[in-house]
Order: structure tokens, then C-alpha cells, then sequence
């Protein structure tokens, strides 16, 4: 079996080297790759690569993601995130491969307190949540797909929240910290976990096919998140100008950006769980030990 992905530098797209490759025969791609096109922002490029490797999975794990930046460039926004996607969906029809994809939390339009399911309404605030619901129904128009929509992605690899914070706590005697946006970070770690068993699985059924919501367990504020981050600096060892009391909580009408953030970004995982048998852990579990390894000597 041959395994085509892209977007192989990005946080998921570095986890998913790793799992994918023990499914089968994995070509793995960026912007930059040298022989095949791995570039989004050219769509026509992107097909013929599959044409080239003609894959039996192909797994997407690029797009534009500043969020903000996308508001200033919504045409580049819309190329990599709905123009290439469709591309990708015309020419996985072609070979008959299956098309994994990943989405957003951003898709909704963050009102109420309930988790969103799969057959919620969609009504996104930004650029880029337009963007990638537009990619979402382009790569739906092909039958075999794998749509994972997701929320609050970190790694211990490149930059994430976690870090932000422990490097701000270390020079400022408190933070301001956002306490109205609810999600579940998630690490890439899980989504890439997670995917390779689905894949095995939809490879094996030929059946559901389909989108799923895929966020770890519970729920927490960006504020919630800062804390449990600083305290388990702390218990580490590390030394800190603010610890969790001089955190404050805002609201985000406190700190305005240029793209507006969905407030609840709570997604339900219950049908991903029923059909694939995988119940993802509590999102301390998964921060705990991408915090274990940046804070081990040496990192």
C-alpha cells in the first residue's frame, strides 16, 4: 500500500511520518519538496502528484493556518485551503484513493455551551473558518473521505500555547490570559494515532466513511490551559516570575484580533468513538507529557 502525504512539516503532518509509516510504502511531502509538488498554492501541481504516486490513502495535513493573516490575504486563504483540497478530492476520484483530511472547530460559530456534533449548522467567523469549510464540502464531494475536524492543536515540536506562556511567565510578574474561549487542546500526537487506526479500519470495512469530530477529553479555557501549564512547570523546577494566582482571567472583547474566535470550540467525539473504538484521554494527559519533554534538560 502506498501512503501519500502532505504538509509532512507541520505539527500533525511531523506526527504522521510516524504513524503512517508503519501502514504501508509512505511519500511524504511539504512546500518545498524538491521532486514531487507539495505546494497548495498550486492546486494543478498538487493533482498531478497524485497522478505520479497514485496512492491508495492520501492524508492532507496542510493549509493555511494564521488565522488572523488570513483575513489580510483571504484569496491565498482560499487557494490553500478549499482550491487545493477540491483539486486533491478530483484526483483522488481518479486513482480511487481514500482522502483524509483535517478541519476546525472554526467552521461553527462558537455560540451556546454544548459540544458541536457533526450535524450541527456551521456558520464561521473568519477567513479561515470559511476557507476550510469550503475545503470540507469540496473533499466530501468525493465518496471515500475521512474528515477530522478538531480544535486547539499543539505539539512539543515548533511553537504551541504551553510554550508561549512558560516563556512569558519566566520574563512578567502576571498574564493576561483569555477565559471565555472553551475547547480541548489536542495534541498532534493523538490526531496522527488516531488517523492511522481509522485509515487501517475504513481500508479494511470499505465503509464509514464520512466526518468525525477528534479532540482529547474534557474541556478547558485558554486561562484553564495557562495555569495547568505554569503549575506543572513549578512542580517541575522550574523558576517563574508568575505562577498560576498572577494569571488573570479577560474576555476576549478584552483582547481584540483581527479574526474573531469562536467562544465555544467544545466538539462532540462520540461518533468517532462508536465507529473506530477509541476513546482519547483527558487533555491533561496529553499536555503533561508534551510538557515532560520540553521541559527535560536540554530542550
Amino acid at each position: 500500500m502506498k501512503i501519500l502525504l502532505f504538509g509532512k512539516g507541520g505539527q500533525v503532518g511531523w506526527e504522521l511520518q510516524r504513524s503512517l509509516a508503519l501502514l504501508g510504502d509512505l511519500v511524504a511531502l511539504d512546500f518545498d519538496s524538491a521532486d514531487l509538488c507539495g505546494d497548495f498554492s498550486n492546486p494543478a501541481g498538487i493533482a498531478a502528484t497524485v497522478a505520479t504516486v497514485q496512492p491508495t490513502v492520501i492524508v492532507n495535513a496542510a493549509a493555511h493556518t494564521a488565522v488572523d493573516k488570513a483575513e489580510s490575504e483571504p484569496e491565498f486563504a482560499q487557494r490553500l485551503n478549499a482550491e487545493a483540497p477540491a483539486a486533491l478530492a478530483l484526483a483522488a476520484r481518479e486513482c480511487d484513493a481514500l482522502l483524509v483530511h483535517y478541519s476546525t472547530d472554526y467552521v461553527f460559530d462558537g455560540s451556546g455551551s454544548r459540544p458541536w456534533n457533526e450535524q450541527d449548522a456551521t456558520g464561521p467567523l473568519s477567513v479561515y473558518g470559511r476557507t476550510k469549510l469550503a475545503g470540507e464540502l469540496a473533499v466530501a464531494n468525493w465518496r471515500k473521505h475521512l474528515i477530522l475536524r478538531t480544535s486547539w492543536v499543539y505539539a512539543a515540536r515548533g511553537g504551541n500555547f504551553a510554550k508561549t506562556m512558560l516563556r512569558l511567565a519566566r520574563e512578567r510578574d502576571s498574564l493576561n490570559v483569555i477565559s471565555d474561549q472553551f475547547g480541548a487542546p489536542t495534541g498532534a500526537e493523538l490526531l496522527a494515532d488516531a488517523s492511522a487506526h481509522a485509515i487501517r479500519q475504513l481500508l479494511a470495512s470499505e465503509r464509514d466513511y464520512g466526518l468525525y469530530h477528534l479532540v482529547a477529553g474534557g474541556e478547558t479555557t485558554w486561562h484553564g490551559y495557562a495555569c495547568h501549564v505554569l503549575q506543572k512547570a513549578l512542580d517541575a523546577g522550574q523558576q517563574l516570575k508568575a505562577s498560576p494566582p498572577q494569571v488573570h482571567p479577560i474576555n476576549t472583547s478584552a483582547y481584540p484580533t483581527p479574526a474573531r474566535r469562536p467562544l465555544n470550540s467544545r466538539l462532540d467525539t462520540r461518533k468517532f468513538q462508536a465507529t473506530f473504538g477509541l476513546t482519547p484521554a483527558p487533555w491533561q494527559t496529553g499536555v503533561d507529557r508534551m510538557l515532560t519533554e520540553i521541559l527535560s534538560p536540554g530542550n
